[in-house]
């Protein structure tokens, strides 16, 4: 690969490693999006700038979102 091929595959394999944190961290909330997963479109380019289909947000907006709702899985653990 190419020095931006190699940064491409890497945001590829970086957003799907984020949206298998989502979905882990959904799951520990009794939530399942079926559709969760990467947007097509947005990997299909030649420089992809991957998108995950939650109804759509940025990897990072997805990052943080599996670090809040695995933070608040940890807050009800612990006022138990």
């Amino acid at each position: 690969m190419t020095g931006n091929g190699k940064h491409a595959g890497a945001c590829v394999e970086e957003a799907e490693e984020t949206v298998e944190k989502v979905r882990s961290a959904l799951a520990a909330a009794g939530i399942v999006l079926p559709s969760l997963g990467l947007d097509p479109g947005s990997i299909a380019r030649s420089s992809p700038c991957p998108l995950v289909e939650l109804g759509r947000c940025s990897v990072d907006a997805a990052s943080r979102l599996a670090a809040v709702l695995l933070a608040s899985q940890d807050d009800r653990s612990a006022a138990r």
